[in-house]
Formats: C-alpha cells, structure tokens, sequence
C-alpha cells in the first residue's frame, strides 16, 4: 500500500483451485454465498473501498462490461456496509453489477486471500470463477492504487462463456 507492503489473511488462491464458499451480505442486507452466485460464469471484482478513486473506476468499468455481457456475473467485493455500497450505486448509475460487503466477519476475504488484517480492508483483487466453481483467473493487485488487467480478466471470462 503506497509501497508499504501489508500481510494478507488467508490463501493465496491460483487457476485451477476450487472457489472457497464464503458468506456475505448484499446491498440489501441480505445473506449470499459463493452458491447464490452459481449459475454462470463470474468475476470478483475486490476493492479496498468504493470512496477511492481507483475502486470508483475499477466498478464502473466492469458495470460498463457487465452490460455488454449478460452471460458473466459481476460481483464488487468491498468491507463498504451495503448502506455505503447502495449510496454509491444510486450516484453513480452503476446498476449492471451486485454488490457484495464483506463487514460481518471478512469471510470472503479470509477464504479468497484479500483481507489486509491490520486496515480491515479487502486488497484489489480480480478473480474469474466458471460454472463449476472452478477458479479460471486471479489476479492479486501488487499496489492497491493500481488498476487491475481488465482485458486479461474480460478475455477469460468471456472464452469461458462461449463455452
């Protein structure tokens, strides 16, 4: 972070690796796990905070996509409360994509690698999950006020969805 390195909690997940279950609240409130999310090909997108210029545009750009592709989920993935995560949605039109806040108790970002114990902030993260649960891309952002490879992340899942 802005150089300083910061120890992650949990795995670091690679391609070929079963997508962890995790438990989580959407914008609603309500409870959703990796199962809810089944169904189709989806990208975890994880950011530090949605109030941070590059989170702000990292979301926005994968809404933009998301509506361009209707057969790929996406999901943002932030420690933001589902209060936050609404707010934000409602003013910047971002409507294509879930939101998805991982305040209760971190599960997402103990069982994807991302959480950064001493901020209790996700780190930026891309991760591509297929079908089958099965774990297609990841990419652990190195800076956090860095932007993720959009296009290696939207080549895979969309290869994948043609499938």
């Amino acid at each position: 972070m802005r150089g300083n390195p910061k120890d992650l909690s949990g795995p670091e997940l690679k391609v070929g690796d079963p997508a962890p279950e995790f438990t989580a609240v959407d914008s609603t409130m309500k409870p959703i796990t990796l199962a809810d999310t089944a169904g189709s090909v989806r990208i975890f997108s994880v950011v530090p905070s949605l109030d941070t210029p590059v989170c702000d545009m990292q979301t926005k750009r994968f809404n933009d996509e998301a509506a361009a592709l209707p057969n790929i989920r996406f999901y943002t993935i932030s420690m933001d409360l589902p209060f936050a995560m609404k707010r934000w949605c409602g003013a910047m039109g971002v409507d294509n994509m879930a939101m998805i806040s991982d305040h209760r108790n971190a599960s997402f970002g103990e069982a994807y690698g991302t959480l950064i114990p001493d901020l209790r902030i996700e780190c930026r993260a891309i991760f591509v999950v297929d079908q089958d649960n099965t774990i297609r891309h990841v990419e652990y952002v190195r800076e956090v006020a860095e932007h993720p490879d959009y296009d290696a992340t939207l080549a895979v899942a969309k290869a994948l969805s043609a499938t």
